[in-house]
């Protein structure tokens, strides 16, 4: 199946919405925090970006769910910095820690990052942690098309997204990868600094759902179109996974692919604290399996207990940051 993106190449449409995407960085509006930064002008509030985007990584990446890898694997871009400030952030390396201005790539640069990932053998344009930087990236992909690229783009975002930016990608992205991480506001602010996540992932999550539909794969069993929501389990509870699993039974169905995650461990600031500060034990794990039971999803992805121990990224260190 090809991009979605190419129809709207050929009539002049992309173009346009790099431009649309662009003016909401007047006074920023990309993300929901609308922070109202003169991001043109190359200021910076939140997420301490610029006008231009800043890539901490790029790479064939063979350690996501195996329908977004395949055999080759997924073309990911890790962008730096980030619209969310969690506490747990299992890439704080680049989310938080990254040095300001140390990456930043101009939309020609970004684009032949596309090309080159292409040209390596990806299945897919993979945009990890995008939703501060959305603009950006459309801008380099209309670049990046009109020189050939023809990989679907999937887009990998923490959840808290800007309803008026995804609809602007509506035919642009392939295939949506949000996280949703808690049904509850007050969990949202107290451990990724985050105004009213709940219900605005909600609203995201719903319009991809209506833009995408359910995930569909090929032949080879990769990934072509459609929405696969990733749900981190927490210790404690403070994930709210049988709410947020509820969620998306009620409003999405439930043929709404889910990947449920065991990985989590204390990162960044997270190795002290008295709630997050130690991995899930088995107790917790298995009643979020029985969550995912209960809400009826059977379509998507269930990792094991061990999963921290095999999904932890260093960007620090040379070369790829999985292997």
């Amino acid at each position: 199946m090809p991009a979605s993106y190419l129809a709207l190449l050929e009539n002049g449409e992309l173009r346009r919405r790099a431009d649309a995407l662009l003016a909401l960085l007047e006074e920023c509006r990309a993300c929901p925090r609308h922070c109202r930064a003169k991001r043109l002008e190359d200021r910076r509030a939140v997420c301490r970006t610029g006008r231009y985007a800043e890539v901490a990584s790029w790479c064939l990446h063979r350690g996501e769910e195996p329908c977004l890898s395949g055999r080759r694997g997924s073309g990911t871009v890790f962008f730096a910095h980030c619209n969310l400030k969690c506490l747990f952030c299992q890439n704080v390396q680049i989310s938080q820690r990254w040095e300001e201005g140390s990456a930043v790539k101009s939309p020609r640069q970004l684009a032949q990052i596309y090309l080159d990932l292409q040209e390596q053998g990806a299945h897919n344009l993979n945009w990890v942690s995008p939703s501060h930087v959305v603009p950006q990236a459309v801008e380099a992909l209309a670049l990046a098309a009109e020189r050939g690229l023809r990989l679907p783009v999937v887009y990998n975002s923490n959840g808290y997204d800007e309803l008026d930016v995804l609809r602007l990608l509506d035919g642009v992205v392939d295939i949506y990868l949000p996280d949703l991480k808690y049904a509850d506001d007050a969990a949202a602010l107290a451990f990724s600094k985050a105004v009213g996540y709940g219900a605005n992932a909600q609203a995201a999550v719903a319009e991809m759902w209506r833009q995408v539909g359910p995930l569909r794969c090929d032949e080879e069993d990769v990934a072509t179109r459609g929405l696969l929501v990733r749900h981190l389990v927490l210790p404690g509870g403070l994930s709210q996974t049988p709410e947020v699993l509820s969620f998306l039974a009620g409003a999405l169905g439930r043929d709404v692919a889910v990947s449920l995650m065991a990985q989590y461990f204390p990162a960044g600031g997270a190795a002290d604290h008295p709630r997050i500060g130690r991995t899930l034990t088995q107790g917790e794990w298995e009643a979020a399996l029985a969550a995912l039971d209960a809400a009826g999803l059977g379509e998507g992805y269930v990792q094991d207990l061990t999963a921290p121990y095999h999904y932890t990224p260093d960007f620090e260190k040379g070369g790829h940051p999985f292997e």
